[in-house]
């Protein structure tokens, strides 16, 4: 009878146990279709391609220190190009799934990324507002659920979703009472090897062909502002050619303007 009974609670935990999981997840669901719609619905969703123009500044120690403009060009699920310039110089950093390259104008140089920084950028897919709402971490198998809500300043809460991916990794989104995006946190590394706390936080969103969009983004380490992007120009759907993404065969190639 002991064990029968031992069987039974067993079952019935495991029931509740599944239970709660269903309902975590549909609740994340709903949180992240309220956003969808918020942002634009469908045409949020169709959108294939994304050409953005602005300033990406560092700052140190909490205050800015220097700016480069930036022109970035994404083509949904794993293609981006980033070209940077300072100084009357170039930095172009290009990601194609799971291979890249960087150029730099002044040390004169066009090499593969290191395994590093490839999987630096897996890392940005992973904690980008695109991948959550458009479903990339479906394919990876990762885990949605319903975190609670989060103090987010004076009489107001965020609602808070999670990523648990199956490589340990976790990132959670907030979710404003309106729907819109609020913060990204994650834990990271500095150059010391040491765990950090991530965060992206959205700001200034403005309609750009019918999608809400963020244009401003500030990234904070551990608490501190690290860096800050200032977007001029958000274009979606422009037609992107693949030669973009190929490695230039010499440094005069590398520093040609971007002709999109």
């Amino acid at each position: 009878m002991k064990v029968f009974l031992l069987k039974v609670f067993c079952a019935l935990l495991f029931s509740c146990h599944a239970f709660a999981q269903d309902a975590s997840t549909e609740k994340a669901e709903a949180i992240l279709r309220k956003a969808i719609e918020k942002l634009g619905g469908e045409r949020y969703l169709q959108v294939k391609t994304i050409v953005s123009r602005g300033n990406f500044s560092i700052f140190r120690d909490g205050l800015p220190a220097a700016v480069q403009t930036f022109v970035d060009v994404i083509v949904f699920p794993d293609k981006e190009r980033t070209d940077f310039k300072f100084g009357g110089q170039k930095i172009v950093q290009v990601n194609t799934g799971e291979s890249g390259w960087i150029g730099d104008t002044l040390e004169e140089v066009i090499k593969d990324q290191s395994q590093e920084q490839i999987n630096n950028f897996k890392r940005a897919v992973r904690t980008s507002i695109d991948n959550l709402l458009r479903g990339g971490w479906r394919v990876e198998g990762a885990t949605l659920s319903y975190v609670g809500k989060r103090e987010a300043g004076v009489g107001r809460r965020n609602d808070v979703v999670k990523l648990s991916y199956q490589d340990g990794f976790e990132v959670e989104f907030e979710f404003s009472a309106d729907g819109l995006p609020a913060k990204t946190i994650y834990k990271g590394k500095n150059s010391e090897g040491e765990e950090t706390k991530e965060e992206d936080r959205y700001a200034q969103f403005v309609e750009v062909q019918g999608i809400l969009t963020p244009l401003v983004v500030d990234h904070f380490r551990n608490g501190m502002q690290a860096t800050r992007i200032n977007y001029v120009e958000v274009i979606y759907n422009k037609q992107i050619p693949e030669s973009i993404f190929q490695k230039p065969a010499n440094i005069k190639e590398l520093k040609k303007d971007l002709k999109l």
